[in-house]
């Protein structure tokens, strides 16, 4: 089967932005990579997500998938970021590498996106639970791969969440990529006729090809380790 990615959308954890699903999936496909859309549950509360999550990735590794991906927007960004760096994961849950467009990052105040952090936690979460879920406080040395792209202007999830998480991952030595465009309203998705910001498919592109992602000469470079 080789690899595959699960694209999961963005929508607060109320809804699926249909722009960021199915589309994200036929680029994907386009590059040569299968893929798929996980609508993950919207009407739960965590771990309803991260079960859903790592269920999709058991099935796929079940039916021969080498390597699994996950790439996420906004609220999906950080769902894609939590099954990637939660503890808990096994070698059937293992994630790979994630890619992440304008992710939620952080729970914690200040800069929490207090709409994804209710739907995701329930009212009144505490203080606790919201450090649980925090991805820039999950990071280790032994995390796979990221690819993370925000804007500088981003007024409904600040960049400061992709800076967060960079530098997280900076100091736990994990290898990773982080484009920040100056320009561009929250939800771009495949961010065509946006300006600078469409450029972060060719830039992922070019990164899943540095990463194995990508056929060349026609086969999979077959990486079942960490790469």
């Amino acid at each position: 089967m080789g690899p595959h990615v699960i694209v999961l959308p963005g929508g607060s954890y109320r809804r699926h932005a249909p722009h960021e699903a199915e589309p994200v999936v036929a680029w994907l496909r386009g590059l040569g990579l299968p893929a798929s859309v996980l609508r993950y549950p919207v009407d739960a509360v965590h771990p309803a997500q991260l079960d859903a999550i790592r269920a999709e990735v058991r099935r796929l590794r079940a039916e021969g998938a080498t390597r699994v991906a996950l790439l996420g927007f906004s609220a999906g960004g950080h769902a894609a970021g939590l099954a990637a760096l939660a503890p808990g994961a096994d070698e059937t849950t293992r994630v790979d590498a994630a890619i992440l467009g304008y992710p939620v990052v952080s729970m914690s105040d200040p800069i929490a996106h207090e709409l994804s952090t209710e739907n995701l936690l329930g009212p009144g979460a505490s203080d606790e639970l919201k450090r649980a879920v925090s991805l820039e406080l999950l990071v280790t040395p032994e995390a796979r791969p990221f690819f993370v792209w925000h804007t500088a202007d981003d007024r409904v999830v600040p960049v400061q969440h992709s800076l967060l998480l960079a530098r997280a991952l900076a100091d736990a030595g994990v290898r990773h990529e982080l484009h920040v465009f100056p320009n561009g309203r929250h939800g771009l998705g495949l961010a065509e006729g946006s300006g600078l910001p469409e450029q972060w498919t060719r830039l992922a592109a070019a990164w899943l090809r540095s990463e194995g992602w990508l056929p060349r000469r026609g086969r999979w470079r077959r990486t079942t380790g960490r790469p």
